[in-house]
């Protein structure tokens, strides 16, 4: 026996007075709804209705029953319509999961004007440099940078990162202009260190059509991105940054890309989430919204005539007065 559709018809049969009202408000027939009571008097042992040709009565243990199992009834039914207006209404919380730098300068922007668009979405956003399980941490939705993660995913492609070699201008203005692999070897260099592993990550460079590795040693390591790049920008040295933290100091001035030959694109930014059917429309929106609004990431990439315009402005940003001065290796 169904035992909770059993007493959702006994209760129905009480509101409306017949049985056969309750079967036409059921779809079913008044057989059935007898068979589903009687039913439910044979499991409970007691007598609900008391019956006659014409019609039929309730007894004070049917009433009594009633009263007790009502509340629970209507606490099942309001959550069950609860949960349907989750699936269909822009509403509710979105966890999301990103790395620091990410959240900051990519995502916080998006969920600013998401919001904006659907202001009964609460978004929750979990800053780790770490992979993070999704159904495990019950995240909705995770971003993550370099590759793309290899679980059984829907995985979506955002944009390409670049990685950059630049210094800052006060820099530059004591340093020979770097424009070649070798001239990096007399110069302080920076460094990332990758947070799980705990390695330096090498710099990556461009031969002859292949990318090749480079441990150099760093005058000033982080396993934070945008502590590196602070001290690119602070002038502790030259530094190989991707454009999501550099963007905005390139584009201000306050660093000068260089040797643009070697600009990387290995990696990218990718949007990530559980295989399921029923997706949370909050949750769908913000996926849609994302993929609209991403594009080509003008925030957090810089073309290559951009790029040319700030290297030679930045060249001479660090020499007043001058002309944009060669290397001292050329």
């Amino acid at each position: 026996m169904d035992r909770l559709r059993a007493i959702e018809t006994f209760l129905k049969a009480i509101d409306l007075g017949s049985f056969n009202r309750t079967a036409s408000a059921q779809g079913t027939t008044p057989q059935a709804v007898s068979k589903a009571v009687r039913q439910l008097e044979r499991e409970l042992g007691v007598q609900l209705f008391r019956r006659s040709t014409r019609k039929s009565s309730l007894t004070e243990e049917g009433r009594r029953f009633a009263d007790k199992v009502r509340p629970g009834i209507d606490t099942v039914n309001s959550a069950w319509q609860d949960a349907l207006r989750a699936v269909t209404e822009e509403r509710g919380t979105i966890r999301l999961t990103a790395s620091p730098a990410l959240g900051r300068l990519f995502l916080l922007p998006l969920i600013a004007a998401f919001r904006q668009v659907y202001p009964g979405v609460m978004v929750e956003l979990l800053s780790d440099d770490r992979y993070t399980d999704l159904i495990g941490s019950d995240i909705d939705i995770g971003f993550r940078s370099g590759f793309p993660p290899d679980a059984q995913l829907v995985v979506r492609e955002l944009f390409r990162i670049q990685l950059i070699i630049c210094a800052s201008p006060s820099y530059l203005a004591v340093h020979a202009v770097p424009s070649r692999r070798e001239h990096l070897d007399t110069h302080q260099l920076t460094g990332a260190r990758h947070p799980n592993t705990g390695r330096i990550s090498p710099w990556e460079f461009q031969h002859e059509g292949e990318l090749r590795f480079g441990d150099l040693p760093a005058a000033f390591t982080s396993n934070d991105t945008e502590a590196e790049t602070q001290a690119v920008v602070a002038g502790l040295g030259v530094g190989q940054l991707d454009s999501i933290s550099a963007a905005s100091y390139l584009r201000s001035g306050a660093l000068v890309p260089l040797m643009l030959d070697q600009l990387n694109e290995r990696y990218g930014v990718y949007m990530y989430y559980a295989q399921r059917t029923e997706i949370p429309s909050r949750v769908r929106k913000f996926i849609d919204f994302v993929m609209a609004q991403t594009g080509e990431a003008s925030a957090c990439r810089l073309t290559e005539e951009e790029l040319k315009t700030l290297h030679r402005r930045g060249l001479l940003a660090a020499a007043p007065g001058k002309s944009a001065r060669r290397s001292k290796h050329a």
